[in-house]
């Protein structure tokens, strides 16, 4: 059975099982140049204790947050573009649709 690797944590310097840190959350334009974990040249290896204040400084950021917010509601504005644009698209189909019919009947008389 494999052991863990034991090293000294980039946080608080004890020799322990250490992991790498790796944020779990996305970005929304220049976010990316700003965010406190995406910026470091390389992620910390960390014990266990220094890993949950990691993640939870990540969970609790609000630029973070924010981001998140702010891409929920371009996603939310894009979806109902999306439908007014198929909205039209069906309304545009049953106008042709309309029109082609009555030239037929107009033909046919």
């Amino acid at each position: 059975m494999n052991q863990p690797v034991e090293a000294h944590c980039d946080h608080c310097k004890q020799k322990r099982p250490l992991f790498l840190f790796t944020p779990d959350h996305g970005h929304l334009g220049a976010d990316m140049f700003t965010c406190r974990w995406c910026t470091r040249d390389k992620q910390p290896l960390l014990c266990v204790r220094c890993w949950g204040t990691e993640k939870q400084l990540e969970e609790n950021d609000p630029a973070i947050n924010q981001g998140a917010e702010t891409m929920q509601q371009i996603c939310d504005t894009n979806a109902r573009i999306d439908a007014r644009r198929a909205a039209r698209a069906a309304a545009d189909r049953a106008a042709c649709e309309a029109i082609a019919a009555a030239e037929q009947a107009g033909g046919a008389q």
